[in-house]
């Protein structure tokens, strides 16, 4: 029985085989070279994010360590010295429970969703 056009759609094995080859490549680079990607450019952003973010922790623990160390005069000198160290690890440690509390944090719902 021939299509709705008129036209019998007669293809060669050669055609056949052609064209499964194409569709099983077109298929196979949309679902793998694609995916990669945008996962490459997911982790770039993620992994700048994070050494930025690293260097700020630093940088303000230093900040919190040498403006303790330099701004108290002789407070804490002697057997009181220790404490700028410890006041720069809560420093430190606070920035870390942030951004894990941060990356816990559910995402909000897109507009679509609502």
């Amino acid at each position: 029985m021939a299509p709705a056009g008129g036209k019998q759609d007669d293809k060669g094995v050669g055609e056949v085989v052609n064209d499964l080859w194409q569709l099983t490549r077109d298929y196979a680079k949309q679902e793998t070279v694609d995916p990669l990607k945008s996962l490459g450019r997911f982790l770039s952003r993620g992994i700048g994010g994070a050494a930025l973010l690293a260097l700020g922790v630093l940088f303000g623990s230093l900040a919190v360590l040498r403006g303790l160390q330099e701004e108290t005069g002789e407070h804490l000198t002697g057997s009181w010295d220790f404490v700028p160290y410890i006041a720069a690890l809560g420093f430190t440690l606070v920035c870390s429970a942030a951004a894990v509390l941060a990356i816990k944090r559910p995402m909000r719902a897109s507009k679509e969703q609502r």
